[in-house]
């Protein structure tokens, strides 16, 4: 086995990384400073964005998110504080992962960003008729530039990581030292064992969003009018799943033993699974990310913990 990492240089502050989707979106303006500056003044140092926020809504193109953090961090002067994470990938196919396109695309974001470097830069998918070695050189590439602390893996299986983790070390390029794959109490499948095994072998940070299931380990979907009330309610149901109710019974017990919100146990949960660094969630605004916050001082008990991992 590898030595394992202690603790990579894009991992710090409190155990959360802040989701950077919402920004430019449901969160902008003074809302949107608020909880960013909220979020800073109670340890949050990691923030998680891509090329490709908000690109899904009409009229918006993708760097939204990263042009509202962008202003955040220049107008706060808080660049050497905070470890930035953003990713490319996803406004386009293969051709994406280009050398020459992968460049492109960090530069653009670094002007959003309004910062001459990024704590950590994803490949935002993989593309599996694209040779693994490709994407290794080319994110090799963005490292060596200069503008590249780390790289990292997202929406990649145990099979492509692990032949790049080969590639990168036969070659001597840098390997991807963090993953962000969909993981949480209701969703395990795209963190099974063995991409666990291998993060924990390699001292690779998985860093999962969807940590609280599109909302729905909130509690606030619980009937068919609740999904109905929302927008992506057939989204936040495809999430939960056949076993998502009884999921949702044993956080409610836990709950009632704890006086924890369900968000803060469905957190805690993450936050002790093999291989996490810390889950990405996100807030509208700053009362929401207070909520969050507090599954940092939320300390599970061992039979709880095994409960809440066999409900799924």
């Amino acid at each position: 086995m590898d030595e394992q990492m202690t603790q990579p240089n894009f991992i710090a502050g409190v155990p959360l990384v802040l989701g950077g989707n919402v920004f430019g979106w449901t969160a902008k303006g003074d809302e949107g400073l608020a909880v960013l500056d909220a979020f800073y003044e109670a340890g949050g140092r990691m923030i998680d964005t891509a090329d490709a926020y908000s690109a899904w809504i009409p009229g918006h193109k993708g760097g939204e998110s990263e042009a509202f953090i962008g202003q955040w961090i220049q107008s706060r002067g808080v660049r050497s504080d905070m470890k930035i994470h953003t990713k490319t990938g996803m406004l386009g196919g293969k051709e994406l992962y280009e050398p020459e396109r992968v460049l492109t695309s960090l530069d653009a974001s670094l002007e959003r960003l309004r910062t001459d470097y990024v704590d950590l830069f994803y490949a935002h998918r993989d593309f599996d008729d694209l040779p693994v070695d490709e994407i290794v050189s080319a994110f090799d590439g963005a490292a060596k530039s200069g503008k590249v602390r780390a790289l990292g893996a997202s929406n990649f299986n145990a099979d492509r990581l692990t032949a790049a983790l080969k590639v990168a070390k036969s070659n001597g390029a840098m390997p991807f030292s963090a993953l962000q794959n969909q993981y949480n109490l209701v969703v395990r499948s795209e963190y099974g064992p063995e991409l666990q095994e291998l993060c924990i072998t390699h001292g690779i940070a998985m860093l999962p969003f969807f940590g609280l299931a599109a909302g729905y380990l909130t509690g606030k979907y619980r009937t068919e009018e609740d999904y109905a009330k929302s927008s992506r309610g057939g989204r936040v149901k495809g999430l939960a799943a056949e076993h998502g109710p009884q999921v949702i019974a044993v956080m409610d017990e836990i709950a009632a033993e704890t006086g924890a919100t369900l968000s803060a146990i469905a957190l805690a949960w993450l936050l002790r699974q093999p291989g996490i660094g810390a889950p990405i969630a996100s807030a509208r605004n700053a009362s929401q990310l207070a909520t969050l916050l507090e599954f940092t001082k939320l300390n599970l008990s061992d039979n709880q913990m095994e409960r809440l991992t066999n409900a799924a």
